[in-house]
């Protein structure tokens, strides 16, 4: 995909992408509150096409496009909200301990688990040319802490994600993985989309159609309430490529590898 020139709008298959210039992008940051230092490990732009693809392919996450807020009208407004969601529990705001709970929940969704809804906080994807020419193995990042919540009970989702692909022109950046996962972790999810949108990412990003995610996860939806199933875990994969056939030798070496300790 080409790079559009700066402030200028292209599209991925009829979809539009807006490009927008780092003087923009730092106003952006600025008028957020946000550090330059988590600025300077995202990247909005690659962020919006990413956000462009997953909706192509039907896989984003259910989002109210025209609820376009800054991070602190976010905070006030959850703020207000959890308030009373306190007060008709019965508890008394009025307690030191209590007092400041509505703000600190507001500014734990907003600031650290749910920030993956914020694509302009999508990370950096350094990437080199391949001029190794790693291509008849996959890279696997195993082990990559998943910290995530149930969107249909806001509660914790827990576990760890093995990740692979086969690079073909470009190597992404180790920590690159890492980083992508959690993305998409904080934010409230199902694992089966988790899994896919970490899966089909890689592939955009890259460029290579060989890519394949294994997650197992605990659910506190399942572990704390309900059925209150302590022992119990979720595994869920995604494939593309060569990771797909059901006989392919990268698949079964893949899932040894992922299930090995």
């Amino acid at each position: 995909m080409e790079n559009p020139q700066k402030g200028e709008m292209k599209t991925i298959d009829e979809t539009p992408v807006f490009d927008i210039s780092r003087k923009q992008e730092m106003s952006f940051y600025q008028g957020r509150n946000m550090s330059s230092a988590i600025s300077d490990k995202c990247d909005a732009t690659l962020g919006l096409s990413v956000h462009a693809h997953l909706l192509k392919v039907g896989l984003e996450t259910p989002l109210n496009l025209s609820h376009e807020k800054t991070p602190q009208q976010k905070i006030e407004k959850i703020t207000e909200h959890f308030k009373g969601i306190m007060e008709e529990l019965g508890l008394d705001l009025a307690d030191d301990s209590l007092r400041d709970t509505p703000s600190r929940v507001a500014k734990m969704y907003v600031k650290e688990i749910f920030y993956g809804l914020d694509y302009k906080r999508f990370p950096k994807c350094t990437q080199i040319q391949n001029k190794m020419n790693y291509q008849s193995n996959f890279v696997l990042e195993k082990n990559i802490n998943v910290q995530s919540n149930c969107e249909h009970h806001f509660v914790v989702i827990d576990g760890h994600a093995h990740v692979a692909y086969i690079p073909r022109e470009r190597v992404l950046g180790l920590s690159k993985l890492n980083r992508m996962v959690e993305f998409f972790a904080k934010r409230p999810q199902v694992q089966e989309r988790l899994t896919e949108q970490v899966c089909e990412t890689i592939s955009f990003i890259t460029g290579t159609p060989d890519v394949a995610v294994f997650i197992e996860g605990t659910h506190y939806c399942v572990k704390s309430r309900g059925v209150q199933d302590t022992s119990s875990s979720t595994i869920t994969l995604a494939t593309r490529g060569a990771f797909s056939g059901v006989d392919s030798k990268v698949r079964t070496e893949f899932l040894a590898l992922a299930r090995s300790k």
